[in-house]
């Protein structure tokens, strides 16, 4: 089959490039992890974009990343990518028996509960919050700590009552802010205006799970549409013999005004 010969062609270049490349024949799982990382955060933009081509291009990337990590495995005898692929396939069928057997899930939400159900049962994590990778990014850590518990049932019941409690988080930070003051530029934050940041960030990350939005990607997608408004509101001012970054901010924010409307 053509994905079969695609597939070992992949791990006879992976081999042959860890052989024959200084630069690959130096790596560890701890240096290429990093890259593993980047490239994950390249596909999630690739989707976020729409650009398919990009996509497929991105997953290339990781799917290297995948195979020289399967081949640092095999070094130390400690598995290999037939065994990472039987592996996933394994667990795979047995996470999802309303497929492969006769449980029933009808729902996206029930298959989640069945899902954390078998991690529990089946292959004996315990706790609350097994599994949950300290190296996540914060706004992905916080939705899955956040996960964790929804699947115990502790979780505010719609997004109504989230925002009730968002408000009087906000309503406590503005009352810090008040006690402590706005801190000069690049100087130490007060810690109690730390925490109420955090639990506000951390409950709007709980409205986002509600409402089946990733924060990551949110947040991510915002800040791209920020630069690009601001680029163009530069170009703008431009067109009109001024220069953006000496003007004041009213004058700039007319311009910033002018960059969203023509986006809509």
């Amino acid at each position: 089959m053509a994905l079969a010969e695609a597939l070992v062609d992949l791990q006879i270049l992976t081999r042959r490039l860890r052989r024959e490349c200084p630069w690959d024949r130096e790596q560890t799982a701890l240096t290429i992890v990093p890259h593993t990382v980047e490239e994950a955060y390249e596909v999630a933009d690739a989707a976020s974009s729409g650009d398919d081509d990009e996509l497929r291009d991105e997953l290339g990337d990781l799917l290297f990343q995948v195979y020289f990590l399967a081949l640092l495995l095999e070094e130390k005898g400690s598995g290999d990518l037939e065994q990472v692929a039987r592996g996933v396939h394994e667990k795979l069928v047995r996470r999802h028996p309303h497929v492969f057997g006769d449980a029933e899930a009808r729902t996206a939400g029930r298959v989640r509960e069945r899902w954390e159900q078998i991690k529990t049962e089946q292959e004996g994590r315990e706790g609350v919050f097994h599994h949950v990778a300290e190296g996540l990014p914060a706004l992905l850590h916080a939705r899955k700590v956040q996960q964790r518990a929804a699947t115990v049932g502790f979780e505010y019941p719609d997004v109504e009552s989230r925002f009730v409690h968002l408000d009087a988080e906000l309503e406590e930070l503005r009352k810090e802010i008040e006690r402590a003051g706005e801190p000069a530029p690049e100087t130490e934050p007060d810690p109690r205006l730390v925490d109420e940041v955090g639990d506000a960030l951390f409950l709007m990350v709980n409205v986002a799970m509600r409402l089946s939005v990733d924060p990551e990607l949110a947040l991510r997608r915002a800040a791209r549409k920020f630069v690009g408004r601001v680029e163009r509101a530069a170009e703008i001012a431009a067109e009109r013999g001024e220069d953006w970054t000496a003007l004041g901010l009213e004058e700039q924010d007319a311009f910033y005004e002018q960059a969203k409307a023509e986006a809509r």
